[in-house]
């Protein structure tokens, strides 16, 4: 499927609680396989997950990360698990809320590593063009059962925090 083609669905999330690891980068200095390889050994020390999901959530310090990108630039990346609660926490991990808020949701099949045309189409493209702006708000990947890595079908859903563009409205 090509990026061009995908339309999000639009999505109201709850406030979500997610335990798990985190360190900043930037897109030149990138260290997700780090965080990664960091996070899945000791993942099993949750015990209050909701389900297997993963999420491999973006903190940027704010939307001008998007409006004046540099590759250098850095943001904080999280590798973690959705859970109930906080009452306990494994020693060396933390814990993040993604606050409530709108979402755009891309289905992104493909290798990880080819999904930054996705992200060129959601950002240059889809973004300008719709009654949508980015919102501040943390962004993630959710991945499921259908999640490969570097298959050419995997699977995981690509979460845009968004807010309506002034001057738009709900009809």
């Amino acid at each position: 499927m090509k990026p061009t083609n995908m339309q999000p669905r639009i999505e109201l999330r709850s406030e979500t609680k997610l335990i798990g690891n985190r360190l900043r980068m930037s897109i030149t200095a990138n260290r997700t396989k780090e965080l990664w390889q960091n996070f899945m050994p000791k993942r099993t020390e949750i015990k209050s997950s909701i389900d297997s999901k993963f999420y491999s959530i973006e903190v940027y310090d704010d939307t001008g990360y998007f409006e004046n990108f540099n590759p250098n630039k850095e943001y904080e990346k999280w590798a973690a698990i959705e859970v109930k609660d906080f009452h306990f926490v494994p020693k060396g991990m933390e814990t993040i809320k993604i606050p409530k808020g709108l979402y755009a949701v891309f289905l992104y099949k493909g290798k990880a590593s080819d999904g930054f045309e996705i992200y060129q189409y959601i950002y240059g493209e889809w973004i300008p063009n719709s009654d949508y702006a980015i919102d501040n708000r943390p962004h993630f990947a959710l991945m499921g059962e259908k999640y490969k890595n570097e298959d050419p079908n995997s699977e995981e859903e690509l979460w845009i925090p968004i807010k309506k563009k002034q001057g738009t409205y709900n009809n």
